[in-house]
């Protein structure tokens, strides 16, 4: 009887003092084991006397049967505390802020904002957009604006040509949006008055140029279009995009093949501080080509140069936001660098207007 209470307090104590489930698991096999200390027990069972198991065999299995419900007891606790520890490591603290949205953490791009704020201003001078495809012929993008066959000024462009077709012919990224002018006169009767924002392509790469870059032309022909205009127009834009009350331009003499008379536009400027000021300062900057449409241009898209006239001019998108927005390098614009992006992105759904500001 002594040794029965010695082993079950010896049993029970160790449950006790178990501290996971390997130490409990051990202690079960040694004393419910099939050679553990209450399982010999048992086995003597069977050469007592009659006399004997009824006496020892009610204290050996009530033995087995406390020390049984004490593992059970402390299994579950043991369960219940790894459980709460889990619950410890992996809780989530409700009273973070949230995340901000994608919606917030969203940015425009440069460009894409400078060609919503490029359309916003001519829209509200009557123009409308003309898109075309990216790979063109060689007619649309030389011999339909001017561009003798061997002229130098195809090698002015660095054009990327794709293999010749069985036929001979050559297609090409095109150097300009100019062909999307050619098939918008081929396409639609005067008076013409549209913007033709698009990428193009050129072999060249540097601080400022990228072989493939964005730019917008302006085309207006009808019967009455002249020089004073176009000066207008162009006037106009510059105050509203670069938001400055007033700007003075100089029209300086240059040379393309599809405009006669040909012009380069210089705008004020201010360099100092390490920055450019629009509308002020003593300084000149080259900001866009332009001139009247070429008499054979017209001619090439079967319109009479002497009923039609008209005038066009171009700009590199990426240029004039760069200027714009003080970007000193334009190989950026096409890195995908998240922080480049949220520094100088623009809202989402946050729409350039004329009456609330292209650039707030």
């Amino acid at each position: 009887m002594a040794d029965f209470k010695k082993l079950e307090a010896e049993l029970l104590a160790a449950i006790t003092a178990a501290e996971d489930d390997t130490r409990l698991e051990t202690i079960r096999v040694a004393a419910l084991g099939k050679k553990g200390s209450i399982s010999e027990l048992l086995k003597t069972l069977g050469t007592m006397t009659p006399e004997e198991r009824k006496q020892e065999g009610p204290m050996i299995n009530g033995l087995r049967d406390r020390v049984s419900e004490a593992i059970t007891q402390k299994r579950d606790t043991l369960k219940r505390a790894a459980t709460a520890e889990r619950l410890v490591a992996d809780k989530v603290d409700v009273t973070l802020p949230l995340r901000a949205s994608a919606l917030l953490r969203g940015h425009i791009h440069p460009v894409s904002q400078v060609i919503d704020e490029i359309t916003a201003i001519f829209a509200d001078m009557g123009f409308s957009i003309a898109e075309g495809p990216d790979i063109e012929t060689d007619f649309y993008n030389f011999t339909a604006l001017n561009f003798p066959a061997g002229h130098p000024a195809r090698e002015m462009h660095d054009t990327f040509f794709f293999n010749p077709k069985p036929d001979g012919e050559r297609k090409l990224l095109r150097t300009h949006t100019s062909p999307v002018q050619i098939r918008t006169m081929e396409s639609v009767k005067p008076p013409i008055r549209v913007i033709t924002p698009g990428r193009t392509y050129r072999c060249d790469s540097d601080q400022t140029h990228t072989p493939m870059f964005h730019q917008v032309e302006g085309l207006v022909i009808d019967k009455t279009s002249h020089l004073g205009h176009l000066k207008w127009i162009l006037e106009e834009f510059c105050k509203a995009f670069f938001e400055v009350p007033s700007v003075k331009m100089r029209f300086r003499p240059s040379f393309f093949p599809f405009t006669e008379p040909s012009l380069e536009v210089d705008i004020q400027c201010d360099r100092r501080g390490g920055e450019i000021r629009f509308g002020e300062g003593n300084d000149w900057l080259e900001i866009l080509g332009c001139g009247m449409v070429h008499p054979n241009v017209l001619r090439n898209c079967k319109l009479d140069p002497n009923e039609y006239q008209g005038f066009a001019w171009g700009m590199g998108i990426d240029r004039i936001a760069m200027l714009k927005y003080g970007m000193p390098d334009l190989r950026p614009f096409f890195e995908a660098d998240v922080r480049w992006l949220e520094h100088y992105g623009f809202r989402p759904l946050d729409f350039p207007t004329l009456a609330g500001g292209l650039s707030e």
